[in-house]
């Protein structure tokens, strides 16, 4: 390789490589890129539309009340109390709204969907923001909130943002076709990976890309072929290119000729590394930190799903915690006086990835109750490593009717609402249990623990600890927000039954 050549595949690849970085903090950085700014515009026209429905629904509501005040009286408060109200609700609410768009990957470019796509996104974005502030509204205790107004500006929200995003497609799409603002592209590399990427912009044209043809030494009857490599200089002049794309696997010496050709011409060039081959066309970029990294699989997350699942924790166990207070409370007299002790039991418990945590629940039990376990191991009646006894002794004249009726993990809602806990899951082991699980047993503290689950709405009385695995890792790789509602309802006649021990 020439000298002369050398460092201008140094100086690309430098050059490549900042474009990939994140922008620094110094002043000389400062500017946004082309795709921040696109990322800005798109939250701005977002936010605009959001306070144009908002302001469009509550004048519809509130200029009649306006008209029919100013009737009575010549001054109009228009810092009305439920006004203001309805109007700060509004601004959380496009929070939210622009939180869970963010979320769903509504403004990383890197995140291309389709038309279908989009509207799916925001039609859980719209959702997700409204089961939100509908928690807010009833937390907060507000009763002068219309919840019809906010229905009217969900609704609105949801037909505009997928509207406007479905025309500024169609204008892009429109453009390209026209010529305008599109760069025509050359493909180094006509093989299964250059046809790929090829096609895929095609397919999707709002980005800009009119590919022009692929070149290749040795796929000279494929799809989209211009001509060899070796012809890249008259190619790209002949076709107008504005970038290249080289995706085959080539040389140093090739690749720093295409590069110093396309240099010459003022053509902008991006290499698709070679790890890429053949690791399948959803392979994409992706960040750790400032570093660029190659995302060659993904597990799916459902992220709504999961934070579907934690608003309904926070709400129930609210309600029951505010609703089950009188009952507590007896409870708490009924222990106190019952036998002498803490009324609550603290004891450490495992959650998910590990992690430890103090569990609550009501005393049922005499003190020193673990001391008196040793001396009881003769009557376990479960296999393995889990203790249980039908008439333990330990068991306290109070605690006995606690345990029926699962009076005693009424606490535990308090650990739902800290999020050490949920209302569904596998329950938490303690600590003595969490060390003798082997490695397949520990899949089961992938998840949140609950106060409920598979196992205790259908094999509460099996005594196999490896049937109470295989519940927990069937109710893991099953979950849905539907699984929880149906444990949740069957949980009901189980505790009203009276099965508990």
């Amino acid at each position: 390789m020439s000298a002369s050549v050398e460092p201008l595949i140094s100086d690309q690849a430098t050059a490549v490589w900042r474009r990939a970085l994140p922008r620094s903090n110094g002043a000389a950085d400062s500017r946004p890129t082309g795709k921040e700014s696109k990322r800005v515009a798109y939250v701005l026209v977002d936010l605009l539309l959001i306070i144009v429905n908002a302001a469009v629904v509550f004048s519809s509501r509130f200029l009649f009340n306006f008209v029919e005040l100013s009737r009575k009286t010549p001054y109009v408060n228009v810092f009305h109390p439920a006004l203001i109200g309805q109007i700060g609700f509004m601004a959380v609410y496009a929070v939210l709204l622009l939180l869970t768009m963010q979320s769903e990957g509504m403004y990383r470019s890197a995140k291309l969907r389709s038309v279908l796509e989009d509207s799916f996104a925001v039609t859980r974005s719209v959702l997700l923001a409204t089961l939100l502030l509908t928690a807010v509204i009833y937390l907060s205790g507000v009763n002068t909130v219309s919840r019809i107004l906010f229905v009217f500006t969900a609704t609105a929200d949801w037909a505009t943002l997928i509207l406007w995003r479905w025309w500024f497609r169609g204008v892009v799409e429109r453009r390209v076709q026209r010529g305008e603002g599109s760069r025509n592209t050359l493909i180094v590399g006509a093989g299964e990976l250059g046809q790929t990427i090829a096609q895929y912009l095609e397919e999707h044209k709002d980005l800009g890309y009119v590919v022009k043809g692929c070149l290749d030494s040795n796929q000279d009857t494929a799809n989209r072929w211009l001509g060899k490599i070796e012809d890249f200089p008259q190619i790209a002049r002949a076709h107008f290119i504005d970038e290249v794309l080289i995706v085959a696997s080539l040389d140093r010496e090739t690749i720093s000729k295409v590069v110093w050709n396309a240099r010459q011409q003022r053509i902008d060039v991006k290499i698709v590394p070679d790890l890429l081959l053949g690791l399948g066309r959803r392979t994409r970029w992706d960040y750790v930190g400032n570093v660029p990294v190659i995302e060659v699989h993904k597990e799916p997350i459902p992220t709504f799903a999961l934070v579907l699942k934690r608003v309904f924790d926070i709400i129930i166990s609210t309600i029951a915690l505010i609703f089950t207070g009188a009952v507590m409370a007896a409870c708490a007299v009924a222990i106190r006086l019952d036998t002498p002790g803490p009324i609550l039991y603290r004891s450490w418990r495992v959650g998910k990835k590990g992690k430890r945590f103090t569990c609550y629940k009501f005393r049922t039990m005499v003190e020193d109750a673990e001391g008196l376990k040793e001396n009881l191991a003769h009557l376990n009646e479960r296999e393995g490593i889990l203790f249980k006894i039908s008439n333990d002794p330990r068991l306290t004249r109070v605690g006995k009717t606690l345990r029926k009726y699962s009076l005693d993990e009424l606490p535990q809602f308090w650990n739902v609402l800290k999020g050490d806990m949920s209302l569904v899951g596998p329950r938490p082991p303690v600590v003595s249990e969490y060390e003798q699980y082997s490695l397949e047993h520990l899949r089961r503290m992938d998840v949140t623990p609950g106060i409920t689950g598979l196992w205790q709405v259908s094999a509460r009385r099996d005594p196999s600890f490896e049937k109470y695995v295989a519940l927990d890792l069937e109710y893991i790789e099953n979950w849905n927000v539907w699984l929880d509602l149906r444990i949740a309802l069957q949980t009901v006649p189980a505790v009203l039954k009276g099965t508990g021990r």
